[in-house]
C-alpha cells in the first residue's frame, strides 16, 4: 500500500550536526522546538512526492533547564517519527548535563482512498464509494488504502463518514474458500511452476496460512492468494 517512509530517520536525526546554544538563564522552549522540528522534517523527507509537517508539543513548564553550551536530539530506542512520538534533547557540553523529550506529531500527508459518501458497517464497496483525496497517512496506525482494487469488493468493519480515510482495518478479510473445498495448490520458482489439488483443512483467511491436505495425504502449510488458490513457499 503506502511506502514506508521513516526507516532510516534515527540514522538522520543522530548524524545531523549539533547546534550551539548559549543562554544566560534558561534554554527557551521555543529554540528547542524549532531545533526539534527541523531536526524531523530533514529525517522525514526521502519521498518528494509527499508533505510533511512536524508539530512540536510544549516543554513542562516547570522545568527549569542550566544553561548549555551544545545539545544535540537523540531518538529514544524504539521510537518511530510516524504520528505522535517525541524526541529527546539532551546537553552535551555546559555546567550541568541534562536530557528532555518533547513531544512531536509527524503528519505526512499523500494520496490515498477517501469515502465519498457515507457508509455504514458492512458495506460492500463499489469504486463510487471512492475517491482519491490527499490524507494524513500517519494520523492511523493502520495503513491507508492507495489502490481501488485493493478495496472495491470488500466489506467494511466499520462505518466511514465522507471524506474519511479508508484504512487496511476497516476492510473485512477476505475468506477465499471453506475448510473441506477443494483447492489449487500452486509453487513457483525460478522458470518454472507446478501446481497440484488438495482439500483445504482450514479456511482460507486472506493473509492467514492456510493447512491443506495433498492427495497424496501429505499436509502442507500454504498462503491463501485467490478463489481456491493456495500459493506455496519453496
Amino acid at each position: 500500500m503506502i511506502p514506508r517512509l521513516v526507516s532510516s530517520l534515527a540514522l538522520l536525526l543522530l548524524a545531523v550536526c549539533t547546534v550551539q546554544v548559549a543562554h544566560a538563564q534558561t534554554q527557551a522552549p521555543q529554540a528547542l522546538q524549532q531545533q526539534i522540528r527541523q531536526f524531523a522534517l530533514a529525517g522525514t523527507r526521502p519521498d518528494p512526492t509527499l508533505r510533511v509537517e512536524v508539530l512540536v508539543g510544549e516543554l513542562d513548564p516547570r522545568l527549569r533547564l542550566a544553561p548549555c553550551e551544545k545539545v544535540e536530539p537523540h531518538l529514544p530506542p524504539g521510537t518511530r517519527l510516524w504520528g505522535k512520538s517525541r524526541i529527546g534533547v539532551r546537553c552535551v557540553q555546559g555546567p550541568s548535563r541534562w536530557s528532555v523529550y518533547l513531544p512531536v506529531t509527524v503528519k505526512v500527508f499523500g494520496p490515498a482512498l477517501v469515502a465519498t459518501v457515507a457508509l455504514p458497517m458492512g458495506s460492500v464497496l463499489k469504486p463510487s464509494d471512492l475517491a482519491t483525496a490527499e490524507v494524513d497517512l500517519a494520523e492511523n496506525s493502520s495503513s491507508a488504502v492507495a489502490v481501488p482494487a485493493a478495496a472495491v469488493g470488500r466489506a467494511l468493519t466499520q462505518a466511514l463518514m465522507p471524506g474519511q480515510s479508508l484504512r487496511a482495518s476497516h476492510l473485512k478479510l477476505r475468506e477465499w474458500f471453506a475448510p473441506g473445498d477443494v483447492v489449487k495448490l500452486v509453487a513457483q520458482g525460478h522458470g518454472f511452476s507446478v501446481s497440484a489439488e488438495g482439500q483445504a483443512l482450514t479456511a482460507g483467511i486472506e493473509g492467514q496460512s492456510v493447512r491443506v491436505r495433498t492427495e497424496s495425504g501429505r499436509v502442507v502449510t500454504g498462503l491463501p492468494v485467490g478463489d481456491r488458490r493456495v500459493e506455496l513457499a519453496l
